[in-house]
């Protein structure tokens, strides 16, 4: 993976949600290619976040790609309506689909790049099989539902054995790490092989967010 390739995706779930527009717009001024919308539904997550009119919104606030990502227990009762509402990538869970192939497909079917995230315990094989069917993985370097975690080390390893798993597949899907991604893993991850990097608290959490994203890019720069 060229490391300068590498995008940072700001995650809203740290964001003040009071200034939305304008916390999306100073990223977005910082130099965000694609904005990460986390959707909670207190079954699969224990947390409940935001939904379809929050997503619609920011479509209208942004010129930026949305990066939907599904934490919820039934997504495909919901595809349509957020790929609607402006998701440009959506991504969903393995651990809830019976049928991930047919939600993938459809993903794509309706217009969206299809993504497929997986928990610290799942592992790659739980996807070894719709490997031409999703254009993005994300791996989940927390376990998810709750922002400002910290990150699983072990992560590093399993984004770079995914991402020989994927070249030997055929696949050109990028790869994703979210959860606790800040300056002292951001480069490892790039070294890795992920190409895009979730962070939240790491942005939204600091004083200026426009530096601490730039810091976030210097430290993927460094990387070897």
């Amino acid at each position: 993976m060229n490391v300068m390739t590498v995008r940072i995706a700001p995650s809203i779930l740290s964001a003040d949600f009071a200034r939305l527009a304008d916390e999306v717009a100073v990223v977005e001024r910082a130099g965000a290619q694609l904005i990460h919308v986390d959707v909670m539904d207190g079954h699969f997550v224990p947390n409940i976040t935001i939904g379809v009119p929050v997503v619609a919104a920011l479509k209208r606030a942004t010129s930026l790609p949305l990066d939907v990502h599904l934490m919820i227990s039934e997504p495909d009762r919901y595809l349509e309506a957020f790929i609607s509402a402006g998701s440009a990538m959506l991504t969903v869970h393995a651990e809830v689909l019976p049928h991930l192939h047919r939600t993938l497909t459809r993903i794509r079917q309706l217009g969206a790049k299809a993504g497929v995230a997986i928990n610290p315990s799942t592992p790659f094989d739980a996807v070894a099989e719709v490997v031409q069917e999703f254009d993005h993985l994300l791996v989940m370097s927390v376990n998810p539902g709750f922002g400002g975690q910290t990150f699983i080390p072990r992560t590093v390893q399993k984004v770079a054995d995914a991402r020989e798993r994927l070249q030997r597949a055929g696949s050109h899907a990028t790869i994703g790490v979210d959860g606790g991604v800040d300056v002292t893993n951001a480069g490892p991850l790039a070294a890795a092989g992920a190409s895009i990097l979730v962070a939240g608290a790491s942005i939204f959490g600091k004083p200026d967010p426009v530096a601490a994203f730039r810091d976030l890019q210097n430290a993927i720069g460094a990387a070897k």
